[in-house]
């Protein structure tokens, strides 16, 4: 009997977000779990609130996000969407939220905001890795994709938890047409380096803080292939399956 965890469906999600309507992006983000039919669904970068900096932090218990976690408790899936949000002492992060058929909780701080971003919101210093059906996913937004020390550090504790390591790298977030080209190439370097899959959630079409945004959700295999690929158009979702 091998002790390696069941195939994981994952999908990368890319709705069309509107900025700052919360309920309108809860009900695309429900909609998208729902047509899915995935194990894990993941989408980008702020994506509750759209990429839109300004927008206010995002309670977890508003009553806007119940349509995610009952579509999450219709299908079975659990889901990963991005949102600004307020901790306790008042310090606000870009986060991730992990949704599923009775919780919604914080799973990750970005550790690596960009300028702009840092303007408002605090860097975090603690990678995470979540477990989901045995599988050990590193988690990641955006930019600290293309930092070469996060990928590291997270593996690292992994190691530290007594996890082993990495076998996903899991991550929202959003490219311009210029981001695109090194965002091609870090991927599957990434997936190489690790011998891990790569799944990625991009923002797609309008609605942004950009002017452009160019979608591109992907997944890439251990091996460096691409195993699923979006084009630039706002809801559209790629699905693989991740196996050993």
């Amino acid at each position: 009997m091998s002790d390696l965890p069941d195939p994981l469906t994952v999908a990368a999600a890319q709705p069309e977000l509107r900025p700052g309507d919360l309920a309108r992006n809860a009900a695309a983000h429900a909609a998208a779990i729902r047509a899915a039919g995935a194990r894990l669904v993941v989408f980008p970068e702020l994506s509750l609130t759209s990429y839109a900096l300004s927008a206010p932090p995002v309670p977890l218990d508003d009553p806007a996000l119940a349509v995610i976690t009952l579509a999450c408790a219709e299908t079975g899936s659990v889901a990963l969407a991005g949102a600004p949000i307020r901790d306790a002492d008042g310090t606000e992060h870009i986060a991730m939220i992990r949704f599923d058929a009775s919780t919604t909780t914080v799973v990750y701080r970005k550790i690596h905001p960009d300028e702009d971003e840092a303007r408002r919101f605090a860097a975090a210093s603690s990678p995470t890795v979540m477990t989901l059906d045995g599988w050990r996913l590193g988690l990641a937004i955006c930019r600290d994709t293309m930092m070469f020390e996060h990928a590291a550090d997270t593996a690292e504790h992994a190691r530290a938890s007594g996890l082993g390591g990495i076998d996903a790298y899991v991550a929202g977030s959003l490219f311009t047409p210029t981001g695109l080209p090194k965002r091609d190439k870090r991927m599957p370097q990434l997936a190489t380096g690790y011998g891990m899959w790569v799944v990625q959630s991009c923002f797609a079409g309008p609605g942004s803080d950009y002017p452009k945004t160019v979608g591109a959700s992907a997944v890439w295999a251990p091996d460096g292939s691409v195993a699923a690929r979006a084009d630039d158009r706002p809801g559209r979702i790629v699905k693989a399956e991740l196996r050993f």
